[in-house]
């Protein structure tokens, strides 16, 4: 009796054991109320985010939600990221077992034969054994349990971490598709540009067979001509490269990418919500994974402290051991025995203290990562949000500047027709009128690119 109320005192000790170490607590972070670039009819309605929205409900292309849709299915970084989480699933598996007693049977058979002496002749033996036994390193002072926690707390950093690839995936290919878009524009505008420059010179030298013109008009034209001819091919591998870089993060070889919308048929809203600066701390896949991290780091804490304490384990054995198979499991063959152990660290050269600043310095490093990420993402949105609306600024007037361009062109040949300006103001027209819509397409480009990376910094597009 007296054996079973130590055992029970045992395990209950065990059940109810404090944990050593602090309790997790979210450090006390300041946030702003509201974004510097946001109106003061926004700043009215903050509470809602764009980075609450679904990626397919932010994206409407169904060319775009076509590839997004393999990307997330295909793609090796996020089938990397999911296999990352089973592994720290099976390792909280492994740490968690550490708080069970383990439990193990055996069977032996042995046959000794001992040579003969001068007062025994030979001795043969031939003892078998079953047994059941059992050890249990008791969790009083919670390491085992600090263990686990952080262990759970790395399995939800990794999880997080997969939702951080899933939404740099999704800007990656949104970025991708409007940079090939933008491209394909290019290749519209350098097309269209040759056609009308090799028209251009047909008449000039026409002009100049006639006797009207000059060899120099018809050598300017030609250079005209010329350049927009030797843009088409640079642009091409662009588009290639691009196409390329979009097959890979589908997880496809490099291949071809449909696409059947040009640049200007996407849609992009003329102002966005970008909601609580504080909500981010709750959406944003890397602040939470690196959160996570500092639960994991708070909980090795708890693990070095009940280092310094006594481990207590307790261990049993039972079976049946005889020297003939029929009477194995009979008479007095059984047998058992039951321990415990205690053992207190005692002089250690100071590797426990170290531990312990080790994993309390770790803790601190932690909290530093949270803080800074924190602040890197409010500066992301900052810079998003003023981007975005720049660009949109930015774009009205390229585009006002390049129809401006466009009728200069216009007026610059009818006066060159008329034979009351040479062509060297065309050609100054042609070359201005060029370079405006190019710099009209890569502003449309720019505008889109900056929602992409507003969405991904208020982080939007890990969502299922």
């Amino acid at each position: 009796m007296r054996r079973k109320w130590w055992l029970t005192l045992f395990v209950l000790a065990a059940a109810v054991g404090c944990k050593m170490g602090p309790d997790y607590s979210r450090p006390t972070i300041s946030t702003p109320d509201s974004y510097r670039e946001l109106a003061p009819d926004q700043q009215a309605q903050n509470a809602q985010s764009l980075g609450d929205e679904k990626w397919w409900d932010v994206f409407k292309d169904e060319d775009l939600q076509g590839l997004v849709r393999e990307a997330l299915k295909q793609n090796y970084d996020i089938r990397i990221a999911a296999e990352r989480v089973l592994q720290a699933q099976a390792v909280v598996g492994i740490t968690r077992a550490d708080q069970y007693p383990f439990i193990g049977a055996g069977a032996s058979a042995l046959n000794n034969r001992i040579p003969a002496t001068k007062i025994n002749g030979p001795v043969q033996t031939g003892p078998m054994q079953v047994n059941l036994s059992l050890a249990w390193q008791l969790d009083f002072w919670g390491q085992y349990r600090r263990a686990t926690e952080a262990a759970r707390a790395e399995l939800l950093a990794t999880e997080w971490a997969r939702k951080a690839v899933i939404s740099s995936v999704v800007s990656n290919v949104a970025t991708a598709y409007f940079q090939l878009l933008e491209l394909d524009l290019e290749m519209e505008i350098s097309s269209r540009t040759l056609q009308s420059r090799k028209e251009s010179v047909r008449l000039v030298q026409i002009r100049q067979t006639g006797g009207t013109g000059s060899l120099l008009d018809v050598r300017q034209s030609e250079e005209l001509m010329y350049t927009a001819a030797a843009a088409i091919p640079s642009l091409e591998r662009r588009i290639a490269q691009e196409e390329n870089v979009i097959s890979i993060l589908l997880g496809r070889n490099p291949g071809a990418i449909a696409r059947s919308r040009k640049l200007a048929d996407t849609q992009i809203t003329p102002s966005v919500p970008a909601g609580l600066p504080s909500s981010i701390l709750e959406r944003r896949p890397d602040i939470q994974s690196t959160e996570q991290r500092l639960v994991a780091a708070n909980a090795r804490i708890g693990v070095a402290k009940a280092a310094f304490f006594p481990q207590i384990q307790l261990t049993a054995a039972a079976g049946y051991q005889s020297t003939a198979l029929t009477s194995l499991f009979t008479g007095p063959a059984g047998f058992w025995t039951f321990g415990a152990q205690l053992a207190q660290p005692i002089f250690t050269g100071g590797k426990l203290r170290s531990n312990l600043h080790l994993t309390e310095a770790q803790k601190a490093e932690m909290v530093l990562n949270y803080e800074q990420a924190i602040q890197q993402a409010f500066r992301e949105v900052s810079d998003s949000l003023i981007a975005y609306k720049k660009n949109q600024e930015f774009t009205e007037q390229q585009g006002l500047l390049t129809a401006a361009a466009v009728d200069a062109v216009r007026l610059a040949n009818a006066r060159y027709t008329g034979g009351v300006a040479s062509y060297l103001e065309v050609l100054d027209t042609d070359t201005l009128a060029y370079d405006a819509e190019i710099a009209l397409a890569q502003a449309q480009l720019q505008e889109r690119l900056a929602l992409v990376q507003l969405y991904n910094a208020l982080g939007g597009g890990w969502q299922a």
